[in-house]
């Protein structure tokens, strides 16, 4: 909520005759906050900030609420972020092991991990999308900050390769496993 308020204020400020005409009661502009609040959740509060400076310095006029989106939508996408739902269904529909796939970006890999594979799986979105979206935003608000991420290295298998045992060898373990069978 404190970030739409700031953005309302940045509002105010740049867009005063505009703002005063679009929101001529106080009533009015609490349920506008309100929907805003709504509509804008899913983006970290950086970015929401970070949209609405992009806002008043790419428009003379007092941006709709569409318009934000656009503007919030644009932000990510140009650090290579996809949009909280779409980073939501590539970790879902992601197959194992997780971290040797190719990720639109590290924050959508990370943010499933934390969320738990098995949960995302095995849970309804109703469920599992706030606690995806919680993870996701904090690390958007990690990449906001100048922050790179990377997606773990997964460990290789040791590649070991036992020489052949030799045919006394081989009877000696065979003997060894008889006697232990009778056991």
């Amino acid at each position: 909520m404190e970030a739409i308020n700031q953005v309302f204020a940045l509002f105010r400020l740049n867009y005063h005759n505009q703002y005063y005409a679009a929101y001529p009661d106080a009533e009015q502009l609490k349920q506008i906050k309100k929907l805003w609040l709504e509509s804008l959740a899913d983006y970290p509060v950086e970015q929401i900030l970070r949209g609405a400076r992009h806002a008043i310095e790419n428009s003379e006029y007092l941006p709709t609420l569409h318009r934000m989106l656009e503007c919030c939508r644009e932000g990510i996408a140009g650090l290579g972020l996809p949009a909280p739902y779409d980073a939501y269904l590539e970790a879902c529909g992601a197959r194992s092991p997780r971290s040797a796939q190719s990720w639109s970006h590290p924050a959508v890999y990370l943010a499933g991990r934390d969320s738990d594979w098995f949960f995302l799986a095995n849970n309804p979105e109703r469920l599992t999308w706030p606690v995806f979206r919680q993870h996701y935003q904090d690390y958007c608000t990690r990449v906001l900050r100048g922050e790179t991420l990377a997606v773990p290295e997964e460990p290789a298998l040791e590649q070991h390769s036992p020489a052949p045992l030799s045919p006394e060898e081989q009877l000696a373990e065979l003997k060894k496993l008889r006697e232990t069978a009778k056991l």
